[in-house]
Protein backbone atom coordinates (compact mmCIF):
# COMPACT_ATOMS: atom_id res chain seq x y z
CA UNK A 1 0.00 0.00 0.00
CA UNK A 2 0.96 3.60 -1.07
CA UNK A 3 2.42 5.91 1.93
CA UNK A 4 0.14 7.99 1.07
CA UNK A 5 -3.16 5.87 1.01
CA UNK A 6 -1.72 4.34 4.26
CA UNK A 7 -1.81 8.22 5.64
CA UNK A 8 -4.89 8.59 4.47
CA UNK A 9 -6.46 5.78 6.22
CA UNK A 10 -5.06 6.54 9.61
CA UNK A 11 -5.97 10.24 8.99
CA UNK A 12 -9.43 9.27 8.39
CA UNK A 13 -9.09 6.94 11.58
CA UNK A 14 -8.02 9.53 13.55
CA UNK A 15 -10.44 11.78 12.93
CA UNK A 16 -13.25 9.26 12.88
CA UNK A 17 -11.90 8.77 16.58
CA UNK A 18 -11.73 12.28 17.58
CA UNK A 19 -15.38 12.61 16.60
CA UNK A 20 -16.83 9.89 18.39
CA UNK A 21 -14.48 10.80 21.45
CA UNK A 22 -16.44 14.14 21.01
CA UNK A 23 -19.69 12.93 20.99
CA UNK A 24 -19.49 10.80 23.74
CA UNK A 25 -19.80 13.89 25.99
CA UNK A 26 -20.17 17.16 24.01
CA UNK A 27 -21.52 19.28 26.56
CA UNK A 28 -22.71 17.38 29.23
CA UNK A 29 -25.18 17.23 30.40
CA UNK A 30 -27.56 18.05 27.59
CA UNK A 31 -30.46 15.94 28.88
CA UNK A 32 -32.12 15.34 32.92
CA UNK A 33 -29.77 13.85 34.96
CA UNK A 34 -30.97 11.13 37.98
CA UNK A 35 -29.60 10.55 41.29
CA UNK A 36 -31.51 6.84 42.39
CA UNK A 37 -31.35 7.11 46.16
CA UNK A 38 -32.18 3.16 47.15
CA UNK A 39 -34.51 3.89 50.10
CA UNK A 40 -38.24 5.33 50.53
CA UNK A 41 -38.37 9.09 50.42
CA UNK A 42 -37.93 10.62 54.31
CA UNK A 43 -34.60 9.21 55.24
CA UNK A 44 -31.26 10.60 55.47
CA UNK A 45 -30.17 9.46 52.82
CA UNK A 46 -33.23 10.45 50.83
CA UNK A 47 -32.64 14.24 52.14
CA UNK A 48 -29.11 14.80 51.50
CA UNK A 49 -29.72 13.48 47.84
CA UNK A 50 -32.70 15.78 47.34
CA UNK A 51 -30.38 19.10 48.96
CA UNK A 52 -27.69 17.63 46.55
CA UNK A 53 -29.82 17.23 43.55
CA UNK A 54 -31.92 20.83 43.47
CA UNK A 55 -28.49 23.12 43.55
CA UNK A 56 -26.97 20.79 40.84
CA UNK A 57 -29.74 21.35 38.75
CA UNK A 58 -29.16 25.11 38.44
CA UNK A 59 -25.40 24.57 38.34
CA UNK A 60 -26.03 22.01 35.19
CA UNK A 61 -28.47 24.20 33.87
CA UNK A 62 -30.48 20.38 33.23
CA UNK A 63 -33.30 18.74 35.97
CA UNK A 64 -32.03 16.68 38.28
CA UNK A 65 -33.90 14.21 39.59
CA UNK A 66 -34.22 11.81 42.81
CA UNK A 67 -35.50 8.76 41.82
CA UNK A 68 -36.60 6.53 45.25
CA UNK A 69 -35.86 2.64 44.74
CA UNK A 70 -36.12 0.80 47.67
CA UNK A 71 -35.67 -2.90 48.30
CA UNK A 72 -32.94 -5.48 48.99
CA UNK A 73 -31.45 -4.00 52.28
CA UNK A 74 -31.04 -0.97 49.99
CA UNK A 75 -29.12 -2.91 47.28
CA UNK A 76 -31.74 -2.87 44.74
CA UNK A 77 -31.62 0.67 43.33
CA UNK A 78 -27.48 0.34 43.81
CA UNK A 79 -27.66 -3.11 41.38
CA UNK A 80 -29.47 -1.20 38.69
CA UNK A 81 -26.99 1.66 38.45
CA UNK A 82 -24.16 -0.77 38.55
CA UNK A 83 -25.82 -1.90 35.36
CA UNK A 84 -26.81 1.56 33.90
CA UNK A 85 -24.95 3.21 30.88
CA UNK A 86 -21.70 4.81 32.22
CA UNK A 87 -22.57 7.87 30.86
CA UNK A 88 -23.13 9.93 33.87
CA UNK A 89 -26.81 10.35 33.62
CA UNK A 90 -27.81 8.14 36.30
CA UNK A 91 -25.78 8.47 39.63
CA UNK A 92 -26.45 6.99 42.92
CA UNK A 93 -26.04 7.57 46.83
CA UNK A 94 -26.14 4.36 48.41
CA UNK A 95 -27.35 4.13 52.06
CA UNK A 96 -24.87 4.10 55.08
CA UNK A 97 -24.68 0.54 55.14
CA UNK A 98 -23.08 0.69 51.42
CA UNK A 99 -19.49 -0.52 52.88
CA UNK A 100 -21.44 -3.21 55.33
CA UNK A 101 -23.26 -4.93 53.09
CA UNK A 102 -20.10 -6.93 51.27
CA UNK A 103 -19.40 -8.72 54.48
CA UNK A 104 -23.04 -9.97 54.98
CA UNK A 105 -24.69 -10.33 52.26
CA UNK A 106 -24.07 -11.93 48.62
CA UNK A 107 -24.49 -9.16 46.66
CA UNK A 108 -24.81 -9.30 42.30
CA UNK A 109 -22.67 -6.51 42.00
CA UNK A 110 -19.03 -5.51 43.20
CA UNK A 111 -18.98 -2.56 45.73
CA UNK A 112 -15.40 -1.30 44.31
CA UNK A 113 -15.43 -2.53 41.12
CA UNK A 114 -18.58 -1.88 39.56
CA UNK A 115 -18.77 2.08 40.31
CA UNK A 116 -16.98 5.17 39.88
CA UNK A 117 -16.51 7.59 43.29
CA UNK A 118 -17.78 10.87 42.35
CA UNK A 119 -17.64 12.54 45.83
CA UNK A 120 -17.76 11.69 49.45
CA UNK A 121 -20.83 13.97 50.61
CA UNK A 122 -21.23 14.20 54.12
CA UNK A 123 -20.77 12.50 57.43
CA UNK A 124 -23.51 11.52 60.09
CA UNK A 125 -21.59 10.75 63.55
CA UNK A 126 -23.88 8.94 65.66
CA UNK A 127 -24.49 9.61 69.67
CA UNK A 128 -24.03 7.24 72.43
CA UNK A 129 -27.56 7.52 74.53
CA UNK A 130 -28.72 5.87 77.63
CA UNK A 131 -31.62 5.37 79.18
CA UNK A 132 -31.84 8.33 82.18
CA UNK A 133 -32.00 5.68 84.79
CA UNK A 134 -28.77 4.00 83.62
CA UNK A 135 -26.38 4.45 86.08
CA UNK A 136 -23.54 5.18 83.99
CA UNK A 137 -22.94 8.83 83.15
CA UNK A 138 -20.01 8.60 80.99
CA UNK A 139 -18.48 6.25 78.44
CA UNK A 140 -15.62 4.95 81.16
CA UNK A 141 -18.27 3.97 84.24
CA UNK A 142 -20.22 2.03 80.95
CA UNK A 143 -17.23 0.47 80.30
CA UNK A 144 -16.60 -0.55 84.36
CA UNK A 145 -20.07 -1.38 84.62
CA UNK A 146 -19.35 -3.96 81.58
CA UNK A 147 -16.42 -5.17 83.18
CA UNK A 148 -17.96 -5.86 86.14
CA UNK A 149 -20.22 -8.15 83.99
CA UNK A 150 -23.47 -6.23 84.76
CA UNK A 151 -26.23 -7.27 82.04
CA UNK A 152 -26.47 -4.38 79.55
CA UNK A 153 -28.80 -5.07 76.15
CA UNK A 154 -27.74 -2.29 73.67
CA UNK A 155 -30.75 -2.08 70.79
CA UNK A 156 -29.66 -1.99 66.99
CA UNK A 157 -31.78 -0.87 64.29
CA UNK A 158 -31.38 -3.83 62.18
CA UNK A 159 -28.45 -6.75 61.43
CA UNK A 160 -25.80 -4.88 60.17
CA UNK A 161 -26.58 -1.15 60.09
CA UNK A 162 -24.39 1.44 61.85
CA UNK A 163 -26.19 1.34 65.06
CA UNK A 164 -25.49 -2.81 65.41
CA UNK A 165 -21.96 -2.63 64.09
CA UNK A 166 -21.14 0.28 66.36
CA UNK A 167 -21.95 -1.38 69.64
CA UNK A 168 -20.27 -4.50 68.33
CA UNK A 169 -17.28 -2.65 67.91
CA UNK A 170 -17.25 -0.73 71.53
CA UNK A 171 -17.80 -4.18 72.90
CA UNK A 172 -14.60 -5.54 71.14
CA UNK A 173 -12.40 -2.15 71.87
CA UNK A 174 -13.79 -2.09 75.36
CA UNK A 175 -13.46 -5.61 76.05
CA UNK A 176 -16.98 -5.75 77.73
CA UNK A 177 -19.87 -8.33 75.95
CA UNK A 178 -23.24 -5.94 75.76
CA UNK A 179 -26.10 -8.01 74.58
CA UNK A 180 -27.41 -6.98 71.20
CA UNK A 181 -31.07 -6.63 71.34
CA UNK A 182 -32.48 -6.35 67.56
CA UNK A 183 -35.49 -3.61 66.35
CA UNK A 184 -37.07 -2.90 63.01
CA UNK A 185 -35.58 0.39 62.65
CA UNK A 186 -34.54 3.53 64.85
CA UNK A 187 -37.87 4.44 65.82
CA UNK A 188 -39.01 1.13 67.84
CA UNK A 189 -35.24 0.92 69.01
CA UNK A 190 -35.84 4.36 70.42
CA UNK A 191 -39.22 4.04 71.48
CA UNK A 192 -38.18 1.15 73.73
CA UNK A 193 -34.62 2.81 74.73
CA UNK A 194 -37.00 5.89 76.96
CA UNK A 195 -39.36 3.10 77.87
CA UNK A 196 -36.40 1.31 79.71
CA UNK A 197 -36.64 -1.89 77.89
CA UNK A 198 -33.36 -1.16 76.95
CA UNK A 199 -30.10 0.60 78.17
CA UNK A 200 -28.15 1.37 75.28
CA UNK A 201 -28.45 2.82 72.38
CA UNK A 202 -26.14 4.40 69.10
CA UNK A 203 -28.26 6.49 67.32
CA UNK A 204 -28.18 9.32 64.63
CA UNK A 205 -28.27 12.76 66.48
CA UNK A 206 -31.36 13.88 64.58
CA UNK A 207 -33.59 10.59 66.18
CA UNK A 208 -32.91 11.65 69.59
CA UNK A 209 -32.08 15.41 70.25
CA UNK A 210 -35.29 16.40 71.59
CA UNK A 211 -35.54 13.29 73.65
CA UNK A 212 -31.96 14.42 74.97
CA UNK A 213 -33.60 17.85 75.70
CA UNK A 214 -36.05 16.94 77.56
CA UNK A 215 -34.73 14.68 79.44
CA UNK A 216 -36.15 11.63 78.50
CA UNK A 217 -32.37 10.14 77.36
CA UNK A 218 -29.32 11.16 78.32
CA UNK A 219 -26.09 10.85 75.65
CA UNK A 220 -22.54 10.35 76.96
CA UNK A 221 -20.73 10.65 73.64
CA UNK A 222 -20.48 10.95 70.06
CA UNK A 223 -18.63 8.27 67.98
CA UNK A 224 -17.16 10.30 65.31
CA UNK A 225 -13.28 12.03 65.28
CA UNK A 226 -14.51 15.31 66.51
CA UNK A 227 -17.38 16.90 68.43
CA UNK A 228 -20.50 17.64 66.92
CA UNK A 229 -21.69 21.41 66.51
CA UNK A 230 -25.09 20.55 67.54
CA UNK A 231 -23.81 19.01 70.71
CA UNK A 232 -20.08 20.91 71.08
CA UNK A 233 -20.20 19.92 75.27
CA UNK A 234 -20.00 15.68 74.79
CA UNK A 235 -17.06 14.36 74.42
CA UNK A 236 -16.43 11.51 71.48
CA UNK A 237 -16.11 8.65 72.63
CA UNK A 238 -12.18 8.39 71.84
CA UNK A 239 -11.50 11.16 74.23
CA UNK A 240 -13.90 9.79 76.92
CA UNK A 241 -11.88 6.57 77.00
CA UNK A 242 -11.79 4.27 74.11
CA UNK A 243 -8.90 6.16 71.78
CA UNK A 244 -9.49 5.29 68.07
CA UNK A 245 -13.07 4.21 68.32
CA UNK A 246 -14.64 6.17 65.32
CA UNK A 247 -17.90 5.00 63.97
CA UNK A 248 -19.33 7.96 61.43
CA UNK A 249 -22.15 6.75 58.47
CA UNK A 250 -21.70 8.69 55.85
CA UNK A 251 -23.33 9.19 52.17
CA UNK A 252 -21.40 9.75 48.81
CA UNK A 253 -22.09 10.27 45.06
CA UNK A 254 -21.41 7.59 43.02
CA UNK A 255 -21.65 6.59 39.04
CA UNK A 256 -21.43 3.48 37.32
CA UNK A 257 -17.90 1.65 36.44
CA UNK A 258 -16.26 3.45 32.93
CA UNK A 259 -18.33 6.73 33.22
CA UNK A 260 -15.88 9.11 31.41
CA UNK A 261 -13.30 10.62 33.63
CA UNK A 262 -14.19 14.31 32.14
CA UNK A 263 -17.70 13.48 33.53
CA UNK A 264 -16.56 12.65 36.93
CA UNK A 265 -14.45 16.12 37.25
CA UNK A 266 -16.89 17.74 36.41
CA UNK A 267 -19.60 16.43 38.55
CA UNK A 268 -17.21 16.49 41.47
CA UNK A 269 -16.23 20.21 41.19
CA UNK A 270 -19.67 21.42 41.10
CA UNK A 271 -20.89 19.25 43.82
CA UNK A 272 -17.56 20.33 45.95
CA UNK A 273 -19.13 23.91 44.90
CA UNK A 274 -22.99 22.71 46.74
CA UNK A 275 -21.16 21.26 49.33
CA UNK A 276 -19.14 24.75 50.60
CA UNK A 277 -22.76 26.87 50.56
CA UNK A 278 -23.76 28.67 53.36
CA UNK A 279 -27.21 27.42 52.89
CA UNK A 280 -26.45 24.00 52.09
CA UNK A 281 -24.42 23.23 55.28
CA UNK A 282 -27.16 24.93 57.31
CA UNK A 283 -29.53 22.02 56.03
CA UNK A 284 -27.15 19.34 56.73
CA UNK A 285 -26.76 20.73 60.35
CA UNK A 286 -30.38 20.48 60.81
CA UNK A 287 -30.28 16.74 60.06
CA UNK A 288 -26.88 16.43 61.67
CA UNK A 289 -25.06 15.85 58.85
CA UNK A 290 -21.59 17.17 58.20
CA UNK A 291 -20.82 18.42 54.67
CA UNK A 292 -17.81 16.97 53.71
CA UNK A 293 -15.97 17.36 49.86
CA UNK A 294 -12.93 15.78 48.17
CA UNK A 295 -11.68 14.22 45.60
CA UNK A 296 -13.24 11.14 43.66
CA UNK A 297 -9.58 9.60 44.45
CA UNK A 298 -9.99 9.74 48.28
CA UNK A 299 -13.58 8.18 48.32
CA UNK A 300 -12.39 5.50 46.74
CA UNK A 301 -9.62 4.37 48.94
CA UNK A 302 -12.18 5.57 51.92
CA UNK A 303 -14.37 3.23 50.64
CA UNK A 304 -11.94 0.37 50.59
CA UNK A 305 -10.97 1.13 54.10
CA UNK A 306 -14.14 1.23 55.35
CA UNK A 307 -15.19 -2.06 53.95
CA UNK A 308 -12.07 -3.77 55.40
CA UNK A 309 -12.79 -2.71 58.87
CA UNK A 310 -16.26 -3.42 59.02
CA UNK A 311 -15.51 -7.13 57.64
CA UNK A 312 -13.12 -7.28 60.52
CA UNK A 313 -15.59 -6.27 63.12
CA UNK A 314 -18.53 -8.82 61.18
CA UNK A 315 -15.76 -11.51 61.65
CA UNK A 316 -14.63 -11.19 65.09
CA UNK A 317 -18.25 -10.65 66.41
CA UNK A 318 -19.30 -13.85 64.40
CA UNK A 319 -22.65 -11.59 62.65
CA UNK A 320 -24.61 -13.07 59.89
CA UNK A 321 -26.99 -11.30 57.75
CA UNK A 322 -30.31 -11.60 57.64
Amino acid sequence: MHDHKKFSILFFLATLWLSLAVHANPDYPNRPVKIVVPVAAGGGTDFTARVLAEKLSVALAQPVIVENRPGASGNLGVQQVAIAPPDGYTLVMPITSFPINPSLHKLPFDTVKDFAPVVLAGTLPLVLVVHPGFPAKSVSELISLGKQNQPINFANSGTGTTAHLAGELFNRMAGIKMVSINYKGGGPAVADLIGGHVQVYFSTIPSVIQHVEAGRLRVLAVTGTTRSPELPNVPTVAEAGLPGFDVTAWFAVFAPAKTPAPVIAKLNAELNKILAMPDVKAKFANHGVQPASGTPEALGAFLVSEIDKWAKVIREANIRGE
